[in-house]
């Protein structure tokens, strides 16, 4: 028997100074059996940074050819394709060409410097493509927040991202490699 998706609600107060994006947002989520909590809270910390008309969840985890994150056109046209995690070149290029803009997330103890060393000298001929990594002890941080009713405050400003919740008050500074 397979398992189900865990269904997250999350309710975001964003404050996004650097963009002038001020919104609440109640969202619904699918955390896949195999998605842990981390990586569900990076993708509602992808949402909160690209916050945008349009900005939607994909399949994520369940289908190979989406992003976690995308903003279509009317014409069906990618604008924007948000990607997580420590991705092969190849997905990173046909989201590239796939895409007008693509952001990608880094996260993980000890391996993104790994990667990024890797994968860095063929990277630099997307020039459609961001990368930013995430603080693993920040992220381990934000994970702890997880359940299946969240309430978030979340206040971006100078590139620095604060997350409240009525528990823990966590910072996290995405660093653009790209």
């Amino acid at each position: 028997m397979a398992l189900k998706s865990t269904i997250i609600k999350a309710q975001l107060s964003l404050s996004d100074m650097d963009r002038h994006v001020y919104q609440d947002v109640n969202l619904t989520l699918a955390q896949h059996p195999s998605e842990n909590e981390q990586r569900l809270m990076i993708r509602l910390l992808a949402y909160a940074l690209n916050a945008c008309e349009g900005l939607e969840f994909t399949k994520g985890l369940c289908a190979d050819d989406e992003p976690e994150l995308w903003v279509k056109n009317y014409s069906e046209e990618i604008e924007l394709w948000v990607e997580l995690g420590l991705p092969d070149e190849k997905r990173l290029k046909k989201a590239c060409n796939k895409s007008k803009r693509v952001i990608l997330y880094t996260y993980g103890e000890n391996n993104q410097a790994i990667w990024w060393q890797k994968h860095q000298p063929k990277l630099y001929d997307f020039n459609n493509l961001s990368i930013f990594s995430l603080d693993y002890s920040a992220t381990q941080a934000l994970a702890q927040l997880a359940d299946r009713s969240i309430k978030l405050t979340i206040t971006i400003q100078d590139g620095e991202v604060w997350v409240s919740s009525d528990s823990a008050n966590i910072e996290i500074k995405p660093q653009q490699l790209m």
